[in-house]
């Protein structure tokens, strides 16, 4: 919408709401603008107080108006990230030499994140297991004996046919 559509603004871009002399406030009316706002916020890792706030919404309001981006919180931080490395990649290749130095140590930094996490993977996997009571160890026993077949123990009594 232009301006001249939903009148004055305030110094933050949020229709300013003069009394009309009715109770309550105006009903919302959805928004792209504050769609977008939204889903900055919730990648930044806003909460939804501060979200609703931010937007000048009641919780009730944003959760009822923008409950399809509030449910896609999680993904939101790499949807950023990813819109970041576009228009920095888009400025590059116009030759924009500050875009290309960002860009690369952007790359340099999702490498370094990429790096730790695969170390971090190898060392939980190369770590022993915390230690495990008497029932855990034995359920655990039986179920490697189950995937693996009988083990030296039992000799043929888990096959099945086999009679004493």
């Amino acid at each position: 919408m232009a301006e001249s559509e939903i009148g004055e603004v305030d110094l933050f871009g949020d229709a300013v709401r003069l009394p009309n002399g009715r109770r309550g406030r105006p009903a919302h009316v959805y928004s792209q603008k504050i769609a977008n706002k939204i889903m900055m916020l919730l990648a930044l890792g806003w909460s939804q107080d501060r979200v609703a706030a931010g937007c000048h919404l009641s919780v009730p309001t944003l959760r009822r108006h923008y409950f399809s981006i509030l449910k896609t919180r999680s993904i939101q931080r790499d949807r950023m990230t990813a819109w970041q490395f576009e228009k920095l990649a888009e400025q590059a290749e116009k030759g924009n030499v500050g875009a290309l130095r960002e860009f690369q140590r952007m790359v340099e930094k999702n490498d370094a994140m990429l790096a730790a996490a695969r170390m971090r993977d190898a060392q939980s996997a190369g770590q022993p297991q915390a230690p495990m009571g008497k029932k855990e160890a034995e359920k655990a026993r039986a179920q490697t004996i189950v995937e693996q077949g009988a083990s030296d123990d039992w000799g043929d009594d888990l096959k099945p046919g086999y009679e004493h």
